[in-house]
């Protein structure tokens, strides 16, 4: 269930969606893409508005529109997405048939597999998802998501399974196809490392809501939420060589284990009386940082 959760990306930004699993972020790129209710959801309150247009109970007609051509997205696994008995190319003109049935498929296929540096791009088109490495069928995977022409992509642990080398080329291919098009992307992560190097801005979720936000560097140098400086104390730092790792206790809460106070009041060792009797409200912590937390609220 999600409540409480709010941003905005403009052309050319990356906004990170960060939190735990089970905080609400997959939940969240369903919603924004129509597909809530194909998992047995839907929105009972609240908007999601994009360039203009409002996407809550929007008809098939508007979702033809929309979905895969002006908003796309890059799902967790491309094992998983891909079918395993087509090949990639067919994968691509089939796609790009449904979205354009003007354009010649064979040829914007490979010029989406040259964009996003794919080599010998005739060849690849001949291959299986299997006989891919996993670096190879992301960049198909975000191929397919670009045959559209988007404004907005949404990047779902679009780089989780994938080594570091890899992960950087796939960010730097997305960074640059922000500046070249105006780009905007929602890059959903468990990684922070990530959301330093490669976002404008961040949304930290926990239990269905956004508890923290604003511009990068400042909610991760000067993160006012207990949660947010409890995932930043659990990573790896140069900074803290040789120390422990300082993992955050428990779990977080299913939705129908959720109190009425914050969300986080159970595992938080700051906790007041007032944090298990009544949540807090998103509040600006100053200039475009927001946070949701009474003892922040009250410094």
């Amino acid at each position: 269930m999600l409540q409480d959760v709010s941003f905005s990306v403009g052309n050319g930004e990356c906004l990170a969606l960060v939190g735990e699993t089970g905080s609400g972020k997959t939940m969240t790129t369903r919603v924004i893409t129509g597909l809530v209710g194909r998992s047995g959801g839907r929105v009972v309150k609240g908007a999601v508005v994009f360039d203009g247009l409002s996407l809550v109970d929007a008809p098939s007609a508007t979702w033809k529109q929309v979905r895969g051509r002006r908003i796309a997205l890059v799902p967790q696994s491309s094992l998983a997405s891909l079918n395993p008995v087509i090949k990639v190319g067919n994968q691509l003109r089939e796609t790009i048939k449904t979205l354009n049935p003007h354009l010649e498929t064979r040829r914007r296929s490979i010029e989406l597999l040259d964009m996003v540096r794919l080599p010998k791009a005739a060849d690849v088109m001949r291959l299986y998802p299997h006989e891919l490495s996993g670096g190879m069928r992301q960049r198909v995977m975000i191929a397919l998501a670009l045959a559209g022409d988007p404004e907005l992509l949404i990047a779902d642990e679009a780089t989780t399974a994938l080594d570091t080398t890899i992960q950087r080329d796939i960010l730097d291919l997305i960074s640059e196809l922000r500046t070249t098009s105006g780009l905007a992307v929602l890059f959903v992560t468990h990684d922070l490392g990530l959301v330093r190097r490669f976002t404008d801005s961040v949304a930290v979720m926990y239990a269905g809501a956004v508890v923290e936000s604003g511009p990068t560097a400042t909610v991760l140098e000067h993160a006012w939420h207990p949660y947010t400086k409890a995932l930043l104390a659990s990573i790896p730092s140069v900074e803290r060589r040789g120390a422990p790792l300082v993992p955050v206790p428990g779990l977080c809460p299913a939705p129908h284990e959720r109190g009425a106070g914050c969300g986080f009041a159970p595992r938080c060792s700051q906790a007041e009386a007032r944090c298990h009797e009544q949540g807090p409200v998103l509040e600006t912590a100053g200039g475009e940082h927001s946070v949701s937390c009474w003892l922040a609220v009250t410094k």
